[in-house]
Order: structure tokens, then C-alpha cells, then sequence
């Protein structure tokens, strides 16, 4: 399997490749509807999910939405 090394929420990660955003956030187990996703600086809306690729050395941060009261 071919991996890439990007940089996710401050840290290097070696994620499979090829890979979408929607892909990695499927190999992190998260909800894409749970999320928000910044990629190389940009807010990458939920539909642009599956269309952007994840590259080698790609700076991508993932904000987790918690609920409660």
C-alpha cells in the first residue's frame, strides 16, 4: 500500500494513497458531517469531500464537533 506523510492538526501522519479528504477522514473513523476540515489553509465544505485530494506534505487540521449542555 503507498502512503503519503501530511501534516493533520499539528502532527505528521502517514495516511493511505491515493486519498480524498473524505477518504482520510474514513481512515480516522470520523463522521464527515461531525467535522469541519481546513485544507492548505482552506475550509473545504462537507460536497468537496470526495473531489479533494490528499498530497504529500499537505497541511490539513480536523475540528471535531462535541455536543452537550
Amino acid at each position: 500500500m503507498t502512503e503519503v506523510v501530511v501534516t493533520l492538526n499539528g502532527e505528521a501522519a502517514h495516511v493511505p494513497a491515493p486519498a480524498s479528504l473524505e477518504t482520510l477522514l474514513e481512515h480516522l473513523g470520523l463522521d464527515p458531517r461531525a467535522v469541519a476540515i481546513e485544507h492548505n489553509r482552506e475550509i473545504v465544505r462537507r460536497a468537496q469531500l470526495a473531489s479533494t485530494p490528499v498530497a504529500e506534505g499537505d497541511t490539513i487540521e480536523v475540528v471535531h464537533f462535541v455536543g452537550g449542555g
